[in-house]
């Protein structure tokens, strides 16, 4: 009986202690998003934060998007909110300018920034331009957002990147994501901006899960916009780059690593304005540079980024030219093995990198 009565009494100790555990076996900072729900918690959390903010564009609303970014907002927030639009990118953009122009807060989504084309006009000519044509009287706090640059198997008139068309224009700001932390703190920034807002995401990235630290948890998350950020710390290289391809310069770099060759990785983040100081701070720890976008060569983001570091102090801490990796300077292939062959890959950083170094 004793022998009995000890067995509970240890059994009652052992749920006890479990009852007095903690069950958060990971922390919040473990926490996996995808890039789509990261820039639906963006979008979601600035809705419910600000009522003149709306989102409209092409299948937004009752399909739930294209890509399913807006998923679940239009039956949270309703038809006013959340609009639905023919397809008529001229005329659903300007509708979003005038609406910015009038004290709203616009989120114009194109369903594919080769869209935007259509609506360039509106973009340039009435977002763009008007702030500084009302002697700062009338601002225009509109965001365009959509996917850009090359998916996969759409060939010419859908695989552009407008990086570099659209951070040519004064006027504008121009963001160009990589992760779920850049994709909802910069989103959020953006819709918060007083600016018109160009917001270059891609298709490729929407269902790739990264880690959210607890901070982007927040829904006081914002990421400044015009500062870049250092992925990876090296001595050797500095590899600059931005959307998708920071991926890919993160893979190379690991590799480069296991043969002694420490890359420093920068994350642009924002095209428009762009952080030349991070860039020559590093060129002027590292001595190298290679430059890798998905878009043309011709006066793309990496011919700027050399300009630039030429122009300034950096240029004298230089001991090779300047290297810049890009997309094929052809229309996109339909092909998939033409199409591999078109836009940068991993192999072609890490040959850059090594013919950079002489090595």
């Amino acid at each position: 009986m004793a022998l009995l009565r000890c067995a509970l009494r240890s059994g009652k100790d052992a749920v006890g202690a479990i009852l007095r555990r903690e069950f958060h076996k990971t922390s919040a900072a473990s926490l996996q998003m995808t890039v789509r729900d990261a820039l639906n918690q963006a979008m979601d959390e600035e809705l419910e934060r600000d009522e003149l903010v709306f989102l409209l564009g092409e299948e937004v609303a009752q399909y739930d998007g294209a890509y399913k970014v807006s998923r679940g907002l239009w039956k949270k927030y309703g038809d006013k909110r959340i609009v639905d639009t023919p397809i008529t990118e001229m005329g659903f953009a300007g509708i979003a300018v005038g609406a910015a122009m009038a004290g709203l807060r616009p989120i114009c989504e194109f369903m594919t920034f080769n869209f935007s084309m259509q609506a360039i006009d509106q973009v340039i000519n009435s977002a763009a331009k008007t702030y500084y044509m009302s002697a700062g009287l009338q601002p225009v706090p509109v965001v365009f957002r959509g996917p850009n640059g090359a998916s996969a198997g759409v060939a010419a008139q859908h695989s552009q990147c407008f990086a570099a068309w659209y951070g040519h224009c004064p006027g504008l700001k121009v963001i160009s994501p990589w992760n779920s932390e850049d994709a909802k703190g910069l989103l959020k920034s953006a819709i918060r901006d007083d600016n018109p807002v160009v917001f270059l995401e891609n298709e490729l990235m929407y269902g790739v899960p990264f880690e959210m630290s607890e901070e982007a948890q927040s829904k006081d998350f914002t990421i400044p916009i015009g500062k870049a950020k250092v992925e990876r710390p090296g001595d050797h290289i500095t590899v600059v780059s931005h959307s998708r391809y920071v991926g890919h310069c993160l893979e190379a770099a690991a590799i480069l690593a296991k043969e002694g060759i420490e890359c420093e990785v920068i994350n642009l983040r924002t095209i428009r304005p762009m952080d030349v100081e991070t860039i020559e701070t590093s060129v002027m720890k590292t001595n190298h540079l290679v430059t890798v976008e998905g878009g043309w060569p011709q006066f793309g983001v990496g011919a700027e980024i050399c300009a630039m570091i030429m122009e300034g102090p950096a240029f004298n801490y230089l001991d090779a030219p300047a290297v810049r990796v890009t997309g094929v300077d052809i229309p996109m292939p339909y092909a998939k093995i033409l199409e591999d062959n078109s836009v940068p890959q991993i192999k072609d950083i890490i040959f850059s990198v090594k013919k950079t170094l002489n090595v």
